[in-house]
């Protein structure tokens, strides 16, 4: 159970950064686009290596989102960012008709998103973001759980055609996943194996998993933990595959639990293998100002919470 180690917590905005800075050495057809965040989104190493690629929007995402459908017609592939709420709720309908409809290909990129966004509170914490961008037609949504994975998932979405969200956050996480780790859009990754419970976990709450995989294993438990990265196309076969063995599942993500990985999960256990689940997960609620970790704790989205749904799911089977 000791497979995935903690080697230095960073902050997940700061892979797509890192991301963002090899894509301008590698590919000239890459294009960054910003909505007045500069710092917040890590975009400092591409402006100064890449100005004539960088383009500051300004507090104007409607506008932003139009451009960058506009540079893909010249074969550029733009990558925009701002905060996720900025990123899908305050642009929404430009999303649909310039990328989705369109089928343009922009990588909308998001940080800040959830509850970890934290003091800010909120008008700013969107928890509705996945549902949103999974409802699009063609649009891919990817969600990472650390700086690796974030790294590496901003580097495969620019071999990648079509419209795409890759939604990641502020607050410095563990970060666990081998720098080396392929990152294949639509393949969930299988972090630990086990026969009791199913903990299928997004985002921030990867770790979180592991964390109650190895609390439930002193009990006697033993919970296989699958991190979905890609959140549409979801990956049914690994998913139901797990279940089968199991008997029972637990989702875990940072994210309303209407409209997220969860209930994607529903849907195809619903139709392929009713199988007892219980949701980690905001309950439709809108979140409030405080520390990340007071929000995590208060909303129920860590290991203990994890710990209490397996328990419950596995008296289910």
């Amino acid at each position: 159970m000791k497979k995935y180690e903690n080697t230095g917590s960073k902050d997940t905005r700061s892979g797509f950064g890192a991301g963002m800075t090899e894509l301008g050495q590698k590919n000239e057809n890459v294009v960054a686009l910003c909505a007045d965040l500069i710092g917040s989104l890590k975009f400092d190493d591409f402006k100064k290596n890449h100005p004539e690629r960088f383009f500051q929007i300004g507090i104007a995402e409607a506008n932003m989102i139009g451009i960058a459908a506009g540079l893909t017609i010249g074969g550029k592939i733009p990558f925009t960012g701002t905060f996720a709420n900025f990123s899908t709720g305050r642009v929404y309908d430009q999303i649909r008709q310039s990328v989705a409809y369109s089928d343009k290909n922009v990588k909308i990129c998001a940080s800040h998103a959830g509850l970890t966004l934290g003091e800010d509170g909120a008008t700013h914490q969107i928890l509705e973001d996945i549902g949103l961008m999974k409802m699009l037609p063609g649009m891919t949504v990817i969600n990472t759980c650390d700086y690796n994975q974030t790294k590496a998932a901003t580097l495969a979405l620019a071999d990648h055609h079509g419209p795409a969200y890759l939604r990641f956050g502020r607050p410095v996480v563990p970060n666990f996943m081998p720098a080396d780790a392929p990152f294949v859009i639509g393949k969930a990754i299988l972090l630990n194996e086990g026969n009791d419970v199913t903990i299928i976990a997004t985002g921030h709450l990867v770790w979180e998993a592991l964390i109650a995989a190895e609390e439930l294993e002193k009990q006697g438990i033993s919970a296989e933990v699958i991190n979905i990265h890609t959140i549409k196309p979801l990956d049914e076969a690994a998913i139901l595959k797990s279940v089968a063995k199991t008997g029972c599942v637990v989702t875990a993500e940072e994210h309303n639990f209407l409209g997220g990985l969860g209930e994607s999960i529903a849907r195809t256990l619903s139709l392929n293998k009713p199988t007892p689940q219980e949701f980690v997960a905001t309950n439709d609620t809108f979140g409030e100002s405080g520390t990340p970790e007071q929000l995590m704790e208060k909303y129920g989205l860590n290991s203990k919470a994890i710990i209490e749904k397996s328990l419950k799911v596995m008296a289910r089977k």
